[in-house]
């Protein structure tokens, strides 16, 4: 019996470290083939100068338009699911019953909507569009970027605050805090996973090529105002790649490293936020 479970041991941590190695080569490998090929690509011109008149020719240019609408764009979004997720999941947590089945028709519902394609969303969003008779905008990418990345901040979120001990609001509403207070303080404890939910919901929306395709549209210059059109990196790498020219493949390439950079540093800064407000928990 004992070297029976010995082997069952050891069987496991082998097949525990052939899973992590082949995860690591896999992210290796595409880290590697991006870098590979777009570095040489990659100069200053591409992230300070707009596309020129032939960008998609070979000529010169950046996308430096696609940055900055990516930027304005998950920017945006996040602050439109910030305000919608954290209230909810305050609220479902420690307003309502601990076995309320409101509550779990909610996380049921976004169980649902965290498994819908995001071309999906785009076709919403365009639908709703033409309804209100708007047209390709920021605000349109912005707004159905923030329904994809939504269900994705609730859930993670909620997930977090269910570990949160359970007698906590209890004691400080025993000591005289009203519940907004309550909520304050419980959600500095959160902080750290809250960070998270959006570290992930940023990684999902920021690199969404469909669902931008009919919402956000698509401009060679900056985006000066909520109803312009914005371009984005994914699309603009989507764009790069259709051409036959192949200096126009290796940029897109270079963009697909400068979109690897700006998520790790959102990464690496989610992070360090997440420490600091772990050590600073009260």
């Amino acid at each position: 019996m004992i070297n029976t479970k010995r082997q069952e041991e050891i069987f496991f941590k082998i097949l525990m470290i052939i899973s992590i190695c082949v995860i690591m080569s896999i992210l290796l490998f595409i880290i590697g083939t991006v870098l590979y090929k777009g570095l040489p690509a990659l100069d200053w011109d591409m992230v300070s100068k707009l596309p020129g008149g032939g960008f998609y020719l070979g000529k010169e240019g950046g996308v430096l338009n696609a940055i900055i609408g990516s930027l304005y764009l998950i920017s945006g979004s996040v602050v439109i699911s910030l305000t919608l997720s954290v209230p909810l999941v305050l609220f479902i947590n420690f307003y309502l019953p601990k076995k309320s089945v409101f509550a779990s028709i909610i996380r049921f519902s976004f169980d649902i909507l965290f498994g819908v394609p995001s071309i999906v969303y785009g076709a919403f969003g365009f639908a709703l569009m033409i309804f209100l008779g708007m047209r390709a905008s920021l605000l349109g990418g912005i707004i159905a970027v923030a329904l994809l990345i939504m269900p994705i901040m609730v859930r993670s979120f909620d997930e977090v605050t269910r570990l949160l001990p359970r007698d906590l609001p209890d004691a400080l509403l025993s000591l005289g805090a009203t519940k907004y207070e309550m909520s304050k303080v419980i959600l500095r404890q959160l902080m750290p996973g809250l960070v998270t939910a959006i570290l992930l919901a940023v990684g999902r929306g920021i690199g969404d090529a469909a669902t931008v395709l009919f919402t956000a549209g698509y401009t060679d210059n900056l985006p000066n105002a909520l109803n312009h059109p914005a371009a984005t990196l994914p699309l603009s790498i989507f764009f790069q790649l259709g051409s036959p020219v192949e200096e126009v493949q290796n940029r897109a390439y270079a963009s697909a490293v400068i979109l690897t950079v700006i998520i790790l540093i959102l990464s690496f800064s989610a992070r360090y936020f997440s420490s600091k407000y772990s050590k600073n928990k009260i």
